[in-house]
């Protein structure tokens, strides 16, 4: 999919570059609004050891509810093939780095990621993502790889010992995940340089890179 999706558009990078040149700075503005929150944050899910059982497993009960009714809304706002990509404007996990906007990708095949230090599939997805970019960023490709995790330190740990070459920005509030419908990890979402989602892919197992690529 990736594959074909860089040889279509091959043309209209060149074809981007122009068109940069004479679009209003404001334009990205047009598409703010798209993101919906879905996730309705619930602090009172946690249970007090010290209240009778009976309340304890009431609010067990709630957790899982609710936990049911924010899935399924968020799976009703998720973004599909063919959707236009939301913009986005998020800090680098890196200090230091200059934020990472979806308006400064103009041009660009993209390759969205949501990932999480915990996210087993995501510890084997990641290192082959980073070959892909490797093979493909001469081609207009830019993997964009979204840490969720909470404190970011847990994300930075982990990149100590697989450093990635590509864009990683940081959305430890979830804010960024909401945006796109994000109910698992890993999500992830090509998006041709037109802006359109050409490719929704969730999990990772083993041969999906070479689905991913193709």
């Amino acid at each position: 999919m990736l594959k074909a999706s860089l040889e279509k558009n091959k043309a209209d990078l060149l074809v981007w570059a122009e068109v940069r040149k004479n679009i209003n700075e404001n334009w990205s503005n047009a598409s703010k609004g798209i993101g919906r929150k879905v996730f309705h944050r619930t602090a009172d899910l946690q249970i007090n050891n010290s209240e009778k059982g009976t309340t304890m497993i009431f609010q067990r009960l709630r957790a899982i509810f609710l936990l049911g009714l924010t899935l399924s809304c968020a799976a009703s706002f998720a973004l599909e093939e063919g959707d236009t990509i939301p913009e986005f404007n998020l800090a680098s996990i890196y200090e230091g780095q200059p934020n990472i906007q979806l308006s400064n990708l103009e041009g660009k095949t993209l390759y969205i990621d949501f990932w999480a230090s915990w996210c087993a599939p995501c510890i084997t997805s990641l290192p082959l993502y980073n070959e892909l970019y490797d093979k493909y960023k001469d081609n207009g490709l830019e993997v964009i790889a979204i840490n969720v995790d909470n404190p970011i330190e847990d994300g930075l740990d982990f990149l100590l010992d697989t450093p990635l070459d590509f864009l990683i920005p940081q959305d430890p509030e979830g804010d960024a995940a909401e945006l796109f419908g994000v109910i698992g990890m890993p999500s992830s979402y090509l998006v041709s340089p037109d802006g359109n989602v050409e490719l929704v892919h969730m999990g990772f197992r083993n041969g999906d890179i070479n689905v991913i690529e193709e």
